[in-house]
């Protein structure tokens, strides 16, 4: 809406007067609100001076897998991936901190750069690791709904953007902070969008030592993005069909029967049917479900058909036309796994319980399965944890021949010297997350050597501050300081595979893009087909002319590899204006 813009800013009297009729004047008026809203809200608009750099050694199958771990504080992730995944996720499931007063919420500091904040506070060591990613927050705090809420909302925010328009997320939360979460994603997604709230039943072991109640049930909160999202299925089962069968001999195969009444009272469904034989079938108290036409209709498709004695209706309901089974919103443990099941599962690949309170395989393959129609979309979860959502995307793709992907993104928080984490050499959470993908991977491919090629790889990325130099707002001291520093603007020891994961999240490209390195060149081809040369090292008259004779759609170069020839950089431009190639020099 242009209109409301003037000279690159919003006029707020100009919008006013088009949204007149849609603003409330009322002094009070129901909303949520909280203290460090509006922080959190500005905290969202700061753009994140880090980025993404790959990690080929922690990797599994860098080069062709299409799965992705980031190692890194979750909020700059989901800064750093916005232009490049906008609009691409189709479901996402998030674990965050339930608030119980007992765990920890992020540190989002709202004046200082995150790398000041903790290390002024002591939350990064020596080492570099994160000695306190969160931060406890104890029900005594007077601000202890406020500090949750400001560390969810920017990200919810993020997650939306990611969300395709058909998109779901899916938020794990129980009864500390369901209730304000459900108003913050009203506040986000919409209320208008409010999918379910999904009891799930993950124990069925009593707890003696509850004070009022024994608490079994945790909460799946379910938003869309839009109302371009489908119906949700889950996949039939034998025991779905069991009412089906042919008695009849019907050519369109199994059916059952289903009821004719309508639901509701209308005269016009009031009306008798007259048999073959010519009897007469009055109409249920409500009327027929259908008008008289389609009733003769589906009489004459053998969609209705009439008892032996001819006094009754029977409407055929085919198997072969159902589209799965409509989700209820009541999951039991049998079929969704319980904690219980899931610590075995961590206990399995890592032969200790070296992770508290993960997610069973069994409660994420289950939410994908509401995606019944699709096996082929792109999972994010930047609470990742143990990774049991990694896990669940590859052992699902292994059942279903799917072709789902994941991007998982964890905090390198450091474990407890006391923990059986850190007793099996894991000295923070990320490396949990990293080894399970790997360990979960190796046990598909065993059990299903004869099934087609499976990606249980991952690239691994780690959140770095950027390969190039940050322009600063320079002072009338600096200025010359800054302008020398800026000859060139790449950082010193940067190297050319770092920097060219930097570009393609610059170009707005996925980090799954075909990479191909072939004489100084990086060669990239993008989900469209786009093909992209990146020239990190070194450039001539002749590498120029190699590029230009492939005729990619944009090259990028660096700045310095011209060395001040002039000449040559006016060249290039020229030569790929006449080709039709989008030329960009950093």
């Amino acid at each position: 809406m242009p209109e409301i813009f003037s000279e690159g800013k919003i006029d707020f009297d100009k919008f006013q007067q088009l949204f007149s009729d849609k603003i409330s004047t009322e002094p009070d008026r129901y909303h949520l609100n909280w203290a460090g809203k509006s922080q959190a809200y500005q905290q969202l608009q700061i753009p994140t001076q880090k980025t993404l750099t790959p990690c080929v050694e922690e990797s599994v199958d860098f080069e062709q897998t299409q799965n992705i771990l980031i190692e890194g504080e979750n909020l700059d992730v989901l800064k750093a991936l916005q232009k490049s995944y906008f609009n691409s996720i189709k479901m996402i499931y998030i674990d965050p901190p339930y608030n119980t007063g007992n765990d920890f919420v992020y540190n989002d500091n709202f004046a200082q750069s995150q790398t000041d904040y903790q290390a002024q506070t002591g939350e990064i060591g020596e080492d570099g690791f994160l000695k306190k990613a969160f931060r406890k927050n104890a029900k005594e705090n007077g601000h202890f709904h406020s500090n949750w809420l400001n560390m969810m909302l920017p990200r919810l925010h993020l997650a939306r953007n990611l969300l395709k328009d058909d998109g779901v997320i899916f938020i794990s939360i129980d009864d500390n902070e369901q209730a304000q979460l459900k108003l913050l994603c009203g506040e986000v997604f919409g209320e208008e969008n409010f999918v379910a709230n999904v009891i799930w039943k993950h124990t069925e072991q009593n707890k003696n030592d509850e004070k009022y109640f024994s608490r079994q049930f945790n909460y799946l909160l379910v938003y869309k993005k839009s109302n371009a999202l489908n119906k949700f299925r889950f996949p039939r089962t034998e025991q779905d069909n069991v009412n089906y069968s042919n008695p009849d001999n019907d050519p369109k195969g199994k059916w059952r029967s289903g009821d004719v009444r309508s639901p509701n009272f209308r005269k016009t469904l009031c009306f008798n049917i007259t048999t073959p034989s010519g009897k007469i079938i009055s109409p249920p108290d409500n009327g027929w479900r259908w008008n008289e036409e389609s009733i003769k209709e589906k009489i004459a498709t053998g969609e209705i058909i009439f008892i032996a004695d001819e006094t009754k209706i029977v409407r055929k309901i085919y198997l072969s036309e159902q589209e799965g089974r409509v989700p209820e919103n009541l999951w039991q443990g049998e079929l969704s796994g319980t904690t219980r099941i899931s610590n075995a599962e961590i206990k399995d690949i890592f032969e200790n319980a070296i992770f508290d309170t993960p997610k069973p395989t069994r409660f994420l393959k289950r939410i994908m399965e509401l995606f019944h129609f699709d096996k082929d979309y792109l999972v994010l979860d930047f609470f990742a944890g143990s990774s049991t959502t990694a896990h669940a995307v590859m052992q699902l793709n292994a059942e279903d021949n799917g072709n789902r992907r994941f991007i998982c993104v964890q905090l390198p928080e450091e474990t407890d010297e006391k923990s059986e984490a850190y007793k099996a050499g894991f000295k923070n959470i990320a490396e949990i997350s990293k080894e399970r993908i790997r360990r979960a991977g190796s046990q598909i491919l065993q059990k299903n050597e004869e099934n087609r090629p499976l990606d249980v790889g991952f690239k691994v990325f780690k959140l770095t501050d950027s390969h190039f130099k940050q322009w600063q707002s320079p002072t009338a001291e600096n200025l010359a300081q800054q302008l020398e520093m800026f000859i060139d603007n790449v950082k010193e020891n940067a190297e050319p595979q770092a920097m060219l994961y930097e570009i393609l999240l610059r170009l707005g490209l996925k980090l799954t893009c075909n990479v191909r390195y072939e004489n100084n060149i990086f060669w990239i081809e993008d989900e469209k087909s786009q093909h992209y040369a990146i020239l990190l090292e070194h450039i001539d008259e002749n590498l120029l002319n190699s590029v230009i004779n492939v005729q990619p759609q944009k090259v990028v170069a660096l700045d310095r590899l011209f060395a001040g020839n002039y000449a040559l950089k006016k060249n290039a431009e020229l030569q790929m204006k006449d080709a039709n190639i989008a030329f960009f020099v950093i």
